[in-house]
């Protein structure tokens, strides 16, 4: 079995540890191995876990010789690639530590365990591979990832309900403020700095509420 990492952004974290994203994209361009996933690469394998009631594992880091840290609930290919939707499982410890993370956003990476079943090669562009069939066997959540373009674009709930409490007017804390800013896919550093910003700018400013406002709805919207 191979491996290939996806980067994911976090833009939402539930209590919950319901997450979504990408565990792969389709196109170019290459990741950092020389591959491209082509459309359709997972249709077959997807169609026989169907058949046989079964579903890639959720694990960390591909430890296969450990219990998987929470169950994926669907997966299937769009436009885009990938798409999974799962559970994290939050009685188990390392289930709770990724679930800590994710909502930290220390870490950022997905990656697939797969079985190559068929590829091509184009002669105009060297070490480059299209992945066209693979057999997708477990989807884990990772440290680092090779390919930046694949998001997880919902761990769901806490960000929600700040988007929200933003989008009607609601003054966020500093601390509110800042995991928003993550959930959107700012780092950490990149969030502390906006929210500095955004602090300095806003304070005595009786308006602020609604430029707080008007820029989360515009960023939430341009989403």
């Amino acid at each position: 079995m191979q491996t290939k990492d996806f980067g994911f952004t976090v833009k939402a974290i539930s209590e919950e540890g319901q997450i979504e994203g990408y565990g792969s994209t389709f196109g170019g361009p290459p990741d950092s191995q020389g591959d491209i996933v082509v459309p359709g690469a997972f249709a077959n394998s997807l169609a026989r876990h169907r058949r046989e009631g079964t579903m890639p594992l959720m694990l960390f880091g591909h430890k296969a010789n450990e219990l998987p840290i929470g169950v994926w609930q669907d997966i299937v290919e769009d436009g885009k690639g990938l798409r999974v939707e799962g559970q994290l499982e939050l009685d188990d410890p390392i289930g709770q530590r990724v679930h800590r993370a994710l909502k930290q956003g220390s870490i950022r990476g997905l990656s697939i365990g797969y079985d190559v079943k068929d590829v091509e090669r184009d002669e105009k562009k060297p070490g480059v591979t299209m992945l066209k069939e693979l057999d997708l066997w477990e989807v884990s959540i990772v440290n680092f990832p090779a390919n930046r373009r694949s998001i997880v674009t919902d761990v769901k709930a806490e960000t929600i309900v700040l988007r929200n409490r933003a989008a009607a007017g609601d003054r966020l804390s500093r601390r509110e403020l800042e995991r928003l800013a993550k959930g959107f896919g700012l780092s950490n550093s990149e969030a502390e700095r906006f929210v500095r910003i955004h602090f300095k700018n806003g304070q005595g400013d009786p308006g602020a509420n609604e430029k707080q406002a008007a820029f989360f709805r515009a960023l939430i919207k341009a989403k």
